[in-house]
């Protein structure tokens, strides 16, 4: 049975910051979505009403009420008759479309993550791969497939392709950090990304390490990224689950 305990976690809020730049609702909403994602608040809690929140934060109730909208615009808060706001359950990944790793977003947004890395090695570039990269067809590339997960549930196969002078890179080191985090403890910077999100089925053995249905729908992202030099250092193409990850963007008119 889910938990319908109502929850308001004081704690969170003791040094909201009246007067800098920060609006009150995005201090709240943010602060309400790290507890959410880290299981300080359960799934399935219920919040107290915008009224309540209002009086024992001293904010005004539209920026409760906008506060709370962020997180319903997210999936993480229902709004539902006769029991008022609450956490959904079972919430998944939302990312930013940024210029981040998983492993990096999964990490600021209170998620352990886990990494099986299931190939590790030295490969011939193909024509795609070549293309990505801007090296000779044929050439050395290292090539990685790895299993992420979140909390200990599957979400991505991600497979990377880099230039060969990354072959230095160990499986260990894959194992306990992003390849983004790697790459920039090696001074790399990261600037620039071209980058595809779609959707296909699960091929091979996609539907085993995601623990889905066999050839049931994925989520996809193909990448390109670029240092600051303009050097291509990273192909990559990844499917994620759909229950349990999505893309977000901010969309702005011109």
């Amino acid at each position: 049975m889910p938990d319908t305990t109502t929850y308001w976690p004081d704690e969170l809020f003791a040094d909201l910051d009246r007067t800098g730049p920060v609006p009150l609702y995005f201090q709240v909403s943010s602060r309400l979505e790290g507890a959410i994602r880290s299981a300080a608040i359960p799934a399935g809690a219920r919040l107290e009403n915008e009224i309540a929140i209002a009086e024992r934060l001293g904010l005004s109730r539209p920026t409760v009420r906008r506060a709370i909208q962020e997180l319903v615009d997210k999936g993480l808060l229902v709004r539902r008759r006769g029991i008022g706001t609450q956490v959904v359950q079972g919430s998944g990944v939302t990312r930013q479309v940024e210029l981040t790793s998983l492993y990096e977003d999964l990490k600021s947004t209170h998620h352990e993550p886990g990494t099986h890395v299931l190939v590790h090695k030295v490969v011939p570039a193909s024509e795609q791969v070549a293309e990505s990269l801007g090296v000779a067809l044929g050439s050395d590339v290292v090539y990685m497939r790895r299993q992420r997960s979140t909390d200990g549930v599957p979400v991505a196969v991600m497979e990377n392709y880099v230039p060969a002078e990354f072959s230095d890179i160990t499986t260990e080191q894959l194992e306990q950090r992003g390849l983004y985090q790697i790459m920039r403890g090696r001074g790399v910077t990261i600037r620039i990304a071209k980058q595809r999100i779609g959707a296909r089925r699960a091929q091979g053995d996609e539907s085993e390490l995601l623990d889905i249905d066999k050839g049931g729908p994925v989520l996809t992202m193909e990448r390109v990224a670029y240092d600051n030099s303009g050097r291509a250092i990273e192909y990559g193409h990844h499917c994620y689950r759909p229950d349990m990850y999505s893309f977000e963007t901010t969309l702005v008119a011109k």
